[in-house]
């Protein structure tokens, strides 16, 4: 098997389409729905975060660092007249605390369903559980699935939009910008405090 490269096993009806794109190389996951039955195929493997253009973007912006690929763990059946997609994405990301500014890692472990249907207006059928957890539905057009989209936006979901090291992080001193996490420095910080508390009584007349 190659590395970073979706597998099945021998048994399976499913077949996995890559599809590239020349002028960057980016190979996208995509499956045909005739080839999904009844019975859940499933599917591991892991893909390289450079394959889905909106991580990559948010990587190359600094908002983060991906640290491993997307680790996947999907199994797809049709129910109905909906393909659903049960499963697992994880990684690790390295960010920048917004309050002391130092990088730590975090972990991501999303589990997700996703119900497609084809792009025909047609509601969900009132007989399929919608009350899961992190449950999504959208469209598809023509024979295949492109699954990179929703695997990517559950991975955003997951980055913070304000990231901490931790709950309790003090940050950095407003006088000489010292990380207070590593202990108190010796700035007085009591005239700022004094200044921002006139405005506790301020009122606006409406």
């Amino acid at each position: 098997m190659e590395q970073g490269r979706f597998f099945l096993d021998k048994f399976s009806t499913v077949y996995i389409l890559d599809s590239f794109e020349y002028a960057n190389s980016v190979e996208i996951l995509k499956i045909r729905v005739d080839d999904i039955r009844d019975a859940a195929k499933l599917l591991t493997g892991s893909e390289p975060v450079g394959e889905y253009p909106s991580l990559a973007e948010v990587q190359e912006s600094g908002e983060c660092s991906f640290l491993a690929p997307l680790a996947l763990e999907l199994a797809v059946t049709r129910e109905y007249d909906l393909i659903r997609v049960h499963g697992r994405v994880s990684t690790r990301v390295r960010l920048g605390c917004s309050r002391c500014l130092n990088d730590y890692e975090m972990a991501i472990d999303s589990p997700f369903t996703i119900f497609y249907t084809r792009s025909s207006g047609m509601p969900l059928d009132e007989e399929v559980e919608l009350a899961e957890e992190d449950l999504i539905s959208t469209t598809y057009t023509g024979d295949e699935i492109d699954l990179a989209p929703e695997i990517a936006e559950q991975v955003l979901l997951e980055i913070p939009f304000k990231p901490l090291c931790r709950e309790e992080c003090r940050g950095l001193c407003s006088v000489c910008g010292a990380d207070l996490n590593a202990g108190d420095c010796r700035c007085d910080r009591r005239d700022i405090n004094l200044k921002f508390s006139a405005l506790r009584d301020f009122k606006v007349n409406k």
